[in-house]
């Protein structure tokens, strides 16, 4: 598996992970208020985190070239567990998505969407420490990191721009069981290439 499609597997693997940031911008898309900028603020918002995140490894792994054996395995163990998570939540059964609800000006989408984006401490875990570690794996960890800020960018602008087609297939909670089960197998997968590594 190529450098760049590492990163951006496990990138979109985060990033599609059902929260409030992901169903603020279906919501927003299906009803089509201020998509523009809120996919914006999204993926640039995870551009700054994956950067701060394979920038700040490489210099820590400068100085403590240790530190990589022990992320892999940390890395692995919550990519298990958080795939496990998506396979149970599978199997309980997937939930809908609501969009009713006020209009917003474009001020508050923003702002909203900055709050679901940067007050998220699991996106900490995911961009900065999760990806930044994994990236340090590979000989070129901006190439990984690239791959991720792709994933990024086509994941919300598609959910933002292709919400309104996808409304029905969302109101199905068996579309997202699928997509549960898809996170899972990604997630399982890189962290069966992280332990081969070691």
């Amino acid at each position: 598996m190529s450098t760049a499609i590492s990163g951006f597997l496990l990138g979109l693997s985060f990033i599609v992970a059902i929260g409030s940031q992901n169903a603020f911008v279906l919501r927003s898309g299906i009803r089509r208020q201020h998509v523009l900028s809120i996919v914006l603020t999204c993926a640039v918002s995870d551009a700054i985190l994956i950067a701060a995140g394979v920038a700040g490894f490489g210099v820590i792994v400068e100085r403590f070239p240790n530190i990589i054996t022990i992320f892999r395995y940390f890395g692995a163990a919550f990519l298990v567990f958080y795939g496990g998570k998506s396979f149970l939540s599978a199997y309980r059964g997937g939930s809908t998505l609501k969009t009713d609800g006020a209009d917003v000006s474009w001020a508050s989408a923003v702002m909203m969407c900055v709050m679901f984006t940067w007050l998220n401490p699991h996106v900490y875990l995911d961009t900065v420490i999760l990806l930044g570690a994994t990236s340090q794996q590979y000989q070129q960890p901006w190439v990984f990191g690239f791959g991720a800020m792709t994933a990024s960018v086509i994941f919300f602008f598609s959910l933002g721009y292709g919400a309104r087609s996808l409304s029905g297939f969302f109101a199905n909670p068996k579309a997202w069981q699928a997509l549960d089960i898809l996170i899972g197998l990604t997630m399982w997968a890189i962290a069966f290439e992280l332990l081969r590594e070691t």
